[in-house]
């Protein structure tokens, strides 16, 4: 089943994109992802992760954050909204 809401980190390297899975995936339950074409500027790879993980999420990549950018994606319907979020 597809996530209604999600959260996508977008990054501007693969090199910054594994680090962070890494890092990520020690402590959460996160998926890697190829990144939603509604993203333009990304590396092709990104990291999903679920609502009630964000302040979690955000925690662990504090000081990696000039090196990612965050998106809420919401799906209604067959239509994906995608909403750039500061970190």
């Amino acid at each position: 089943m597809l996530d209604k809401e999600f959260y996508v980190l977008a990054f501007d390297s693969t090199h910054y994109a594994i680090d962070t899975e890494k890092k990520l995936k020690e402590h959460l339950e996160i998926e890697t992802i190829p990144t939603p074409r509604e993203i333009s500027t990304s590396c092709g790879l990104s990291i999903k992760f679920r609502v009630e993980l964000l302040d979690r999420v955000t925690e662990l990549v504090k000081e990696d954050l000039n090196n990612m950018k965050l998106y809420r994606i919401v799906r209604e319907g067959m239509k994906k909204n995608v909403y750039p979020m500061s970190i």
